[in-house]
């Protein structure tokens, strides 16, 4: 067995650099007794072994000590010294081994001549260069040093001419293409660029490790040998871990990696306006090639405080009970929680609806969803011609972790492209509930520590970086704004859950979807007491403010005063009165799926509202009553509608003038 280990060592003379690692191990165990005490004590865990070897050694030495313990070889290390310092001196220095792939073999002249550029390259005179054919090159030839591969063949000038051409194709609308293709074809020249290549050792679940790439950065894109795109996730000691942005059906162990040295991004522009894209920017709806004008980074800093802007601008979601009691702002971050099915998803549909004709560009990012429950949404921005100015971005359940944890980033990419042209942008993230179980499994796949609920440390960071990149932006900085809407969804109602605590602290506030609300009829299922706005009244036009008066304390006390009073029978008349205006909120506040009201006409019903209009009404009677009344206005009254559009004020005489007309209306009806 002995000869086994001794050989081994051999080996590692001639591999670059491991000659100087295993006479640095060599002297370390010499130098160290302790070391060589500690790994031969039987009472010492094996983990704690484990660890102390791979502080200290290198990988090739790792693996050299463990041929020593299986063969129970590990108190030769002085035969191995002896049986390096017997061999010749010409084999003690360090061969360098390059690998020569060729279509028609090289004559002694050019072997010598590439001989030389090896040595030229790693700087060692000893060289010994491996041979052989492949026929797939077309011509020409490519020389691989360690982890380093120059490509003068055929089919690498092919692919460089490809890649060229896929760059110069973005400017195609501002250019002829035919120009392009031409001036491109005449300025190529063939880059032999010293591409780094790995080796893939395991893969598995969207992961794969590959070894041999040692200047990696994180966030940094490789590309498989069978076309399949990976990103670097996990920067190690001796390879990295990478996860792929497509199946690992054709990956094997020994497939061959090469870097980009280019970050994950993806093509954006105004093209993509209308169309569903994946999380890596390519269409899925059938409807051909998208004409991008730029290309974005997924991950970029977000806008410093210098750059932000202050809220001041509503964002209108059309829905009664958000804009009256938490209004969302331009450059806001309003957090959609609650349980599964109580209508998160039809909230943010309403509010992309809401934004036509308002030059509001609409991101949709879907998260871990079914296919068909995307096709209905995007089938409903149809049906209300919303889809024109909305982008939906696609990670459905049955793609893989890696994409879904992308997604979201890549919505933002095209969200900041509007953003820093001065467009404002509604994102919607739908959900981020199941962005933090795609990034979870794909934590645990690359062998990260699991802490709280099992979710990575770094959890809260994963959406941080993400939700702060949404601002509304000074003049000089762009002007634009991303105001974001995440969905997280809640088991049980639980606030307190980890993923919901960490959104709502990122959060400028949440909208609190309740079960029992839901289910007892109140849709939207809003709860007032549980959601907020932190700007509130300053995302407000001064007609809402106005209109929207006590709405939320009438609300808070006829909720209060209907437990106590659930059971009495004497009640006084004030009580009564409060009990039915309350009622009639509650019923006002009902708002159907899709119908979103515009400001003049939320601003309307309030004032009638806070004027007992429909205090007095049954039930069954106030959602008919609330339809005819807006058609009366639109009909009779338009000029008060566009008193309300034209100043967003609500004067004293408007505000009469809305009691007057909606008593009339009334007592007609009557």
């Amino acid at each position: 067995m002995r000869e086994k280990s001794i050989e081994y060592a051999r080996s590692l003379q001639n591999q670059v650099n491991a000659r100087a690692s295993l006479d640095a191990a060599l002297s370390i165990m010499d130098a160290v007794p302790a070391i060589r005490e500690q790994l031969e004590n039987p009472t010492e865990s094996l983990e704690k072994k484990v660890l102390v070897v791979d502080r200290i050694f290198p990988k090739e030495i790792r693996n050299f000590l463990k041929l020593l313990c299986d063969n129970g070889d590990f108190d030769c290390i002085e035969e191995v010294r002896e049986a390096l310092e017997e061999q010749p001196q010409g084999q003690k220095d360090v061969v360098e081994r390059a690998r020569l792939t060729y279509v028609t073999a090289p004559n002694e002249e050019q072997l010598a001549r590439i001989r030389q550029f090896v040595v030229k390259e790693t700087g060692n005179e000893a060289v010994e260069i491996d041979l052989k054919e492949d026929e797939t090159l077309g011509s020409g030839f490519v020389l691989e040093i360690g982890s380093k591969e120059y490509d003068w063949s055929e089919q690498g000038r092919i692919n460089q001419l490809k890649e060229k051409l896929n760059m110069a194709s973005a400017t195609a609308s501002e250019k002829g293409i035919l120009s392009i293709l031409q001036a491109s074809v005449e300025d190529f020249e063939l880059e032999a660029k010293d591409n780094e290549i790995g080796i893939v050792n395991y893969v598995g679940d969207g992961i794969a490790n590959v070894d041999g790439i040692d200047h990696a950065f994180y966030g940094e894109i490789v590309i498989f040998d069978c076309g399949v795109k990976g990103m670097v996730q996990d920067v190690r000691r001796d390879e990295i871990g990478v996860i792929l942005f497509g199946r690992d059906t054709e990956i094997k162990e020994g497939s061959r990696v090469v870097r980009t040295g280019k970050m994950a991004g993806l093509p954006t522009g105004e093209a993509f306006c209308g169309r569903i894209v994946d999380a890596l920017g390519a269409p899925l709806d059938g409807k051909g090639d998208i004409d991008a004008d730029d290309f974005r980074p997924v991950e970029t800093p977000a806008p410093g405080i210098v750059d932000r802007k202050s809220v001041t601008v509503p964002m209108e979601t059309g829905i009664l009970a958000i804009d009256s009691m938490f209004p969302i702002g331009r450059g806001q971050r309003e957090l959609i929680i609650g349980d599964r099915q109580t209508g998160k998803t039809s909230i943010a549909t309403d509010t992309i609806l809401n934004q036509k004709g308002k030059g509001v560009i609409c991101v949709y990012v879907a998260i871990g969803q079914k296919a068909s429950t995307i096709a209905k949404l995007v089938n409903t921005l149809r049906e209300h011609d919303a889809m024109s100015y909305t982008i939906v971005v696609s990670a459905t359940a049955s793609d893989p972790a890696p994409l879904q944890y992308l997604a979201p980033y890549s919505g933002t990419a095209l969200a900041e492209y509007f953003m820093y042209r001065g467009k404002d942008v509604l994102i919607i993230y739908d959900d981020l509930s199941k962005h933090a179980v795609a990034y979870r499994a794909i934590s645990l796949l690359l062998e990260r520590s699991p802490g709280r609920e099992a979710y990575p440390g770094d959890v809260f960071y994963l959406h941080s970086r993400l939700l702060e990149r949404s601002a509304r932006l000074t003049p000089e900085a762009g002007g634009g704004s991303i105001t974001a809407l995440p969905i997280i969804e809640t088991q049980a109602g639980d606030l307190s859950a980890y993923i919901p605590t960490n959104v709502i602290s990122i959060t400028d506030g949440q909208i609190f979807l309740e079960s029992e609300l839901f289910f007892s009829g109140q849709r939207p299922a809003v709860n007032v007491g549980l959601s907020v706005s932190r700007v509130g009244g300053a995302a407000q036009t001064k007609a809402m403010k106005k209109a929207a008066g006590s709405i939320r304390i009438d609300l808070a006390q006829y909720r209060e005063m209907e437990v106590f009073t659930q059971f009495s029978s004497d009640l006084d008349e004030a009580t009564k009165a409060q009990l039915a205006h309350g009622r009639a909120l509650m019923n006002l506040l009902k708002q159907p799926l899709n119908h979103p009201l515009s400001m003049a006409a939320q601003v309307i019903l309030l004032v009638s509202a806070n004027a007992h209009v429909f205090s007095d009404l049954e039930e069954n009677q106030i959602k008919r009553f609330r339809d005819d009344l807006l058609s009366f206005f639109a009909g009779e009254h338009s000029e008060i509608i566009s008193a309300i559009e034209s100043s967003k004020d609500l004067s004293d005489e408007v505000k009469n003038a809305i009691i007057e007309a909606a008593m009339e209306f009334k007592n007609n009806q009557e």
